[in-house]
């Protein structure tokens, strides 16, 4: 290995540039009329402090999310105003540990399986990458999120399908839009998993051409193989236990505000997306447009494309690749779409 290329010295610059861009925001947000930090960093610390005061998240207008997220940021209500930067500090860990995951999926059989020098190069694309460290240390949460899909990415790989399926459920809770990376996963899973007896390799129905004893019913139990129930039992599970004990403490406005809002959002300023102009028009002009709700016909070459083509046309092949694919569709699709 390269005495320059070291995990200490990559982990160790990571750190670093994240340390020295939350140090620099503090001087930022004191004496710049431009701040430093995210505009929704404070509606995140807001809801936080109305849930440290046994109220909920949801007082605080515009706060769109699980209360997960207020909850793990209760600290920054505390007293002492260093704690204000705790997600902030959170939201970097997280960026670190998934460059972390980066380096293990990288190096792994069913990976790339790079040597460690050559993992860290490709990972410090992320690590060391400023816009990657500006983005969490300004105090978005995407770090979150980013970690939980990596951790995804990284348990499939090793043939964790229990623990997959546990992160794909928390991560939808989380945010909606990782759903669309079960389809990739479960496509993926047709290959056996050389470590388990119960998944031998063989010529299955559903790799062989049709024929008259090639049934539909012998396809669909191939198809259905341990893997793949696995993963849709354990996130399913995860996802509907993390939403009905936020619906039994928020009710209602947990499932209005963290998900039907979306269906319907109409969000004209600061959007890149296809969509701009024709939302603009029907939020300027709501009694002029069609009664055809593009806010909501928008979701269906968004999804036939991230979720349904992307998946058959490239899972197989390459998984990683793939959920890159998924998400750069999503998002371009997106009829939200804003610069960060």
């Amino acid at each position: 290995m390269s005495p320059s290329i070291t995990p200490a010295r990559v982990y160790c610059s990571a750190v670093a540039l994240r340390l020295l861009l939350l140090f620099y925001g503090l001087l930022q947000d004191a004496y710049s009329p431009m701040k430093y930090t995210d505009i929704d960093y404070f509606v995140f610390t807001d809801a936080a402090r109305y849930v440290s005061q046994g109220r909920s998240p949801y007082e605080r207008e515009t706060y769109r999310y699980t209360p997960l997220l207020a909850w793990l940021l209760i600290p920054t209500s505390w007293p002492n105003p260093l704690w204000f930067s705790f997600g902030k500090v959170l939201f970097a860990v997280s960026d670190i540990v998934a460059g972390w995951f980066i380096v293990r999926i990288l190096q792994s059989p069913s990976g790339a399986a790079m040597s460690t020098e050559r993992a860290l190069k490709y990972a410090s694309i992320w690590l060391l990458n400023p816009m990657v460290a500006t983005i969490s240390t300004r105090g978005s949460s995407e770090g979150l999120l980013g970690v939980m899909v990596v951790a995804l990415l990284w348990a499939v790989t090793c043939r964790r399908v229990g623990l997959a399926g546990v992160l794909l459920g928390l991560a939808v809770h989380f945010k909606i839009y990782p759903f669309i990376y079960a389809s990739s996963i479960i496509w993926y899973l047709d290959s056996p998993d050389p470590s388990d007896p119960a998944e031998k390799p063989s010529s299955s129905p559903e790799t062989r051409p049709w024929t008259t004893t090639n049934s539909i019913k012998d396809i669909l139990f191939t198809f259905l193989n341990r893997s793949r129930i696995t993963l849709c039992l354990s996130s399913l599970a995860t996802f509907l236990a993390l939403n009905l004990l936020m619906y039994a403490i928020y009710s209602q406005a947990f499932l209005e505000h963290t998900f039907l809002y979306h269906l319907t959002r109409i969000d004209h300023r600061h959007n890149f997306s296809p969509y701009n102009t024709l939302l603009h028009l029907s939020s300027a002009m709501p009694d002029r447009v069609s009664s055809l709700r593009l806010e909501s016909w928008a979701f269906v070459p968004q999804l036939a494309i991230s979720a349904v083509l992307i998946p058959l046309a490239l899972a197989k092949k390459d998984l990683a690749g793939t959920m890159l694919a998924q998400t750069f569709a999503f998002v371009a699709f997106n009829k939200v779409c804003t610069s960060q």
